[in-house]
């Protein structure tokens, strides 16, 4: 059997990636087709409508990482307003109402044009927030990514200390709002991308597509009623309340 180097050795012993400061599911097919499992799906209502989810935890239940009144405000105000406009938009375009979030926002490109901006910014806003929730946990200490997910990773980036230097890199290299994502690519490897807005990979208009894995919110809503202007301090506090179990069930697919 092949030695493992002593970096790999050390990614793997520290598996839950905790020492190094630090589910969708579905199955992106080419470049445009994503088949959604239950475990996460943003389907509307039997009335239509989409609808924002419980936040499964209480908004202090992040503490000291993420601050309750961030999270409050974040979740009631800001996601809740995506939803609304999203719900808004559509009414105007009655052929794409009933369908499932993530299959309009790979589709992103062929809604109507009296629509399509206000779809990219408030359905991406539901879509990013209603992931960004479950890939924080309260619990991250107690989970540790699968095998599968490991091995990608070591694959990529060798060991914890250097995923975690790219990720905060690109996180604390958007301009202005916007998101850091882990992808699975079509072939199955990890990478590391950024959105601006409220923009993810999943749509079709954007440079890098893929399924997102882990992906973080740096608008400065998200982090600046405790963090002022440091980024890099609130990337640090997310990276320590990362959800292994959910990113491993969005790489399983």
């Amino acid at each position: 059997m092949k030695k493992l180097s002593n970096s790999r050795r050390a990614f793997i012993k520290n598996s839950a990636l905790v020492a190094a400061g630090i589910g969708i599911t579905g199955k992106l097919v080419g470049n445009t087709s994503w088949n959604p499992n239950p475990v996460f799906s943003l389907a509307p209502s039997l009335g239509g409508a989409f609808e924002q989810a419980p936040l499964g935890y209480g908004f202090g239940d992040l503490e000291p990482h993420i601050d309750a009144m961030t999270m409050e405000i974040h979740y009631s105000k800001h996601h809740a307003g995506y939803v609304k406009k999203l719900n808004a938009a559509l009414e105007n375009a009655p052929e794409w109402q009933g369908k499932k979030l993530e299959d309009i926002l790979m589709r992103l490109s062929t809604l109507p044009d009296n629509i399509q901006t206000a779809v990219r910014n408030n359905g991406g806003g539901h879509f990013n927030h209603a992931f960004f929730w479950q890939i924080m946990s309260p619990n991250a200490a107690k989970t540790q990514p699968s095998d599968d997910l490991r091995n990608a990773m070591i694959a990529k980036w060798n060991d914890a200390e250097t995923f975690k230097a790219e990720f905060s890199k690109a996180a604390s290299s958007v301009f202005g709002s916007g998101w850091a994502w882990v992808i699975k690519d079509r072939e199955g490897n990890l990478d590391i991308t950024s959105t601006p807005n409220q923009d993810n990979p999943l749509m079709d208009v954007v440079s890098k597509r893929g399924l997102p894995i882990i992906g973080i919110d740096v608008w400065e809503h998200a982090y600046y009623l405790k963090n002022q202007n440091r980024r890099g301090d609130y990337i640090n506090s997310f990276l320590e309340v990362v959800n292994w179990e959910f990113a491993s069930m969005m790489f399983s697919m």
